[in-house]
């Protein structure tokens, strides 16, 4: 689809932050967009919920006929140590952040095989490829978004639709309002590298239609990012390095909180 097709869009999470960053810089090239949420959008849309999920497809079908871009963006924060975080905080992240994703995939993919078109674009995170200490439920949940995105590229190309993971490292949002977690330091850490971050979700938003108008499946918003996965892939010592450090600064961090 050329940049100067004008598409049908829905776009989850879009009352604040990357959502409705997303939501104005389609609409700013002409599409038509459908911006959901819990509350504060134009349709209510629980992403844990089936029955959200067929409204918001009833009310696609009945409204538009179709869809162009289906965007996966709402999501929660979350992480902590491995001796720290609970198993209710690991369930919960994946509940929303891996599983509201699959339901959205479940309720439009149908209707995109139906077309013979569409594009799929899952919100991950830099997280879901370089696995920084301290953040193993969120590391996890977006690698796992990651992987399921590549299967999803390779499962609809037949059908003419696309699929794209976003992966942005830190940058400033309101997503640190949703986190929730024991490890005290993790969450001081995580909060202090979005706000001092230079890089806005308008950034990352002009970032995302660029790249979906290039056809790129992984689409890496930031200089940052590009550059922690480069240095994974090309020197993994200095890398492992850099994770290690990382690592310990964390634990103290945390005894300076305990204290």
């Amino acid at each position: 689809m050329s940049a100067a097709e004008s598409r049908r869009v829905l776009v989850t999470g879009a009352a604040s932050g990357l959502g409705a960053a997303l939501a104005d810089a389609f609409e700013a090239r002409g599409d038509r967009v459908l911006r959901t949420d819990l509350r504060g959008a134009e349709l209510r849309l629980d992403i844990t919920s089936d029955d959200d999920w067929a409204a918001a497809l009833a009310h696609v079908e009945e409204t538009w006929g179709g869809l162009d871009v289906l965007v996966n963006n709402a999501g929660v924060a979350g992480g902590g140590r491995l001796d720290v975080a609970q198993h209710d905080e690991w369930q919960w992240i994946f509940d929303i952040n891996l599983f509201g994703m699959v339901r959205g995939l479940r309720t439009f993919v149908p209707l995109l095989k139906r077309q013979g078109s569409g594009q799929v674009v899952n919100v991950a995170s830099l997280a879901g490829l370089v696995h920084p200490a301290g953040m193993g439920s969120y590391n996890a949940v977006k690698a796992a978004v990651v992987a399921l995105t590549e299967t999803a590229g390779h499962e609809l190309a037949a059908h003419g639709i696309s699929a794209h993971a976003v992966c942005p490292g830190f940058f400033r949002t309101n997503l640190m309002d949703s986190l929730r977690g024991a490890d005290a330091a993790l969450g001081q850490v995580m909060s202090s590298l979005v706000e001092d971050s230079p890089v806005s979700a308008q950034d990352v938003a002009a970032a995302v239609l660029a790249g979906l108008d290039a056809g790129d499946e992984l689409i890496l918003p930031d200089e940052s990012a590009r550059a922690a996965l480069h240095l994974k892939r090309a020197d993994r010592a200095s890398y492992d390095a850099v994770m290690r450090a990382q690592a310990a600064n964390l634990e103290r961090i945390a005894e300076a909180v305990d204290e």
